[in-house]
């Protein structure tokens, strides 16, 4: 017996080897492609650091060729595979080089090998997924080490103790997803993808990475800022702690030290920054953050890290119309619903560089914020708003979906919350909690938005209240476009948000102003197919279809002269669908390939500059 499973662990090794030395990895065809989807190659597919706010030299990119197999659910580890998969593309996408649905009824396999860590004695190795949804289970040298649930957030595992002897160590996943037959999060993802709703996402579709860390070590930071005393707020998170630590925390601009504070590892460092200025957009100041573990005069433990000064609120403006302030001022937020799918890799950019151009087009717009539509993107994506100075609303990845929503008072929902499960209700507040945690560092994010438009919306107030009492640094929009739970003229949260297509309208000033920051959390919607250039040649769809450019933008400028009147009359914000095409949605400011912007970028950016000086 022992014999014949050596001879398959080295039958199943060689197999591998020989997979890797004949790889004929390719792109999988009949779909549109984006520009960059061709320079993809499995030696550099998305090799950027993944974890902007708690950086480390020593990590290793496990990104690339793995093989993959789906079978029915409930076997074992496969002893065979289907073929490669490139990581961390989902298997349903173009870039994986697969091509191919899972559903509820069977799993995705992964397997892979990478080289034994460098690392001490005491040392420790971690192992870290971005993203992988839905339920993935993970093994080292054949022992499953843990079972994570949750499509948006990322995970770690240490795996120190599944480590053996020798050169090379071996890797594999589990990944169950059941989509819209599941009650979890899947934001727009359904089995049969058809009109507003999506191709599924499997599996694992951002960085997987290894690290290397001391036995004591900086596994968590929480940066806050505080702009009355122009200090920025560091909390550590040590795993391991021994008495006699202690956390160094340091400021620094320009490659200059600015400030520098030594506590407790329980302790909160208040860094006071001299001549500290404030981010916005237009000024997205930020400032580098050094986080040593010290022993005496011995460092145990260093990370990077940045931080800035900025601050959201609500407050009355000279009518007693209640605004959104951003650093103590009224700024009008106006930016794209921004889904974040793509015609090849569908839930992962091709590259950080791809990523990015979504960012900049839409801040060459004119547009100051982006909402980020019932979906989370790596942490790499909000670093870039960071920098660029692009504000950022969060939603929620929406789930268990069914309930629906009547009309009340003309435009808002009425009460109307879905009935979900106990295990329904866990896996969503669950997940959701982890959203504000993994993503609370980021400055750029300015509003969390529980629900949208009834889809799974539930205990309203109560999710609301809890979203506000974790994070009380954010404004809270319960429900965008969905029910709302009235306590007089007040509802739960902070903003009253309605959407409407294809014209801009508000909620209410006279009857909802005084309590709440209004909004309106989507209209426009205008599509203009192009052709060569959409997902299918027929039955593609927009809210209100054009036949030309000139057509679209006459029709566009005239909902932002009318924008205009409401910025005036108490609305403090607007969302615009959407930055791109999606599948067969044509309602984008740019196609789905990004390879045509149907609008001027500089009309624009004129255009949407008067919204501003209200």
């Amino acid at each position: 017996m022992k014999t014949t499973l050596i001879f398959g662990a080295f039958l199943l090794f060689s197999q591998q080897i020989a997979t890797a030395q004949t790889s004929t990895y390719k792109l999988v065809k009949g779909k549109i492609m984006t520009e960059w989807a061709t320079q993809v190659t499995p030696e550099n597919v998305h090799q950027e650091y993944p974890r902007p706010q708690l950086t480390r030299e020593n990590w290793v990119n496990l990104n690339g060729l793995w093989d993959y197999a789906i079978k029915p659910k409930g076997q074992a580890i496969p002893t065979y595979f289907d073929g490669e998969i490139l990581v961390p593309f989902a298997v349903e996408s173009a870039l994986s080089g697969v091509g191919k649905t899972v559903g509820k009824d069977k799993e995705l396999w992964y397997n892979t090998t990478f080289a034994t860590p460098k690392k001490s004695s005491n040392d420790r190795v971690l192992l870290h997924f971005g993203a992988s949804d839905w339920e993935t289970e993970v093994f080292v040298n054949g022992q499953s080490i843990g079972i994570h649930k949750g499509g948006y957030d990322p995970f770690t595992f240490d795996i120190t103790e599944q480590l053996k002897s020798g050169k090379t160590q071996n890797l594999q996943v589990r990944v169950w997803d059941p989509s819209d037959d599941g009650p979890q999060p899947r934001g727009k993802q359904v089995k049969n993808p058809h009109g507003i709703w999506y191709t599924p996402v499997t599996g694992i579709w951002q960085t997987v990475w290894l690290e290397t860390v001391p036995a004591t070590y900086i596994s968590g930071l929480k940066n806050a800022s505080d702009i009355k005393t122009k200090q920025i707020l560091v909390t550590t998170e040590v795993a391991g702690i021994v008495a006699g630590k202690q956390v160094k925390v340091s400021a620094w601009k320009g490659g200059s030290m600015i400030a520098e504070q030594t506590v407790s590892p329980t302790e909160t460092a208040k860094l006071t920054i001299k001549d500290a200025e404030l981010w916005a957009p237009g000024n997205p100041v930020l400032y580098d953050l050094k986080v040593e573990l010290v022993d005496g005069k011995k460092v145990v433990d260093a990370v990077g890290s940045y931080g800035a000064l900025r601050e959201i609120s609500m407050a009355a403006d000279e009518n007693g119309i209640q605004r959104m302030m951003l650093n103590g001022e009224f700024l009008f937020q106006y930016g794209p619903l921004d889904q974040g799918w793509w015609p090849d890799g569908l839930y992962t950019a091709p590259s950080h560089e791809a990523m990015v151009f979504d960012i900049q087009k839409t801040q060459d717009m004119g547009f100051n914020m982006i909402r980020k539509h019932v979906k989370v993107e790596p942490a790499t994506w909000y670093h870039a708003c960071d920098k660029m100075g692009m504000l950022v609303w969060q939603d929620m990845p929406s789930g268990d979906m069914g309930n629906g929503w009547e009309m009340k008072l003309g435009v808002l929902g009425s009460q109307s919350d879905r009935e979900r499960t106990p295990e329904s209700e866990a896996i969503f507040r669950e997940e959701w909690k982890e959203v504000m945690d993994d993503f609370y560092n980021f400055p750029s994010i300015v509003v969390w938005v529980p629900f949208n438009e009834a889809w799974g919306q539930f205990k309203t107030k109560e999710i609301a209240d809890w979203t506000k009492n974790h994070d009380p640094s954010r404004l809270v929009n319960s429900a965008s476009g969905g029910n709302f739970e009235m306590e007089g003229t007040r509802i739960a949260g902070d903003i009253i948000d309605l959407h409407n297509y294809p014209d801009a309208k508000m909620p209410n000033p006279g009857i909802y102003g005084k309590e709440n920051i209004l909004v309106l959390g989507e209209f426009g919607g205008l599509g203009l197919p192009v052709d060569g250039h959409v997902w299918q040649q027929k039955d593609n769809w927009g809210y209100q279809s054009f036949k030309n450019q000139d057509e679209l933008y006459t029709r566009y400028s005239g909902l932002i002269e009318h924008l205009g009147k409401l910025v005036e009359a108490g609305l403090s914000a607007a969302v615009y669908t959407q930055t791109t095409d999606v599948e067969v949605e044509t309602n984008g400011l740019m196609t789905y390939d990004r390879k045509l912007i149907k609008f001027d970028v500089s009309k624009m950016k004129s255009i949407h500059s008067t919204l501003y000086n209200k």
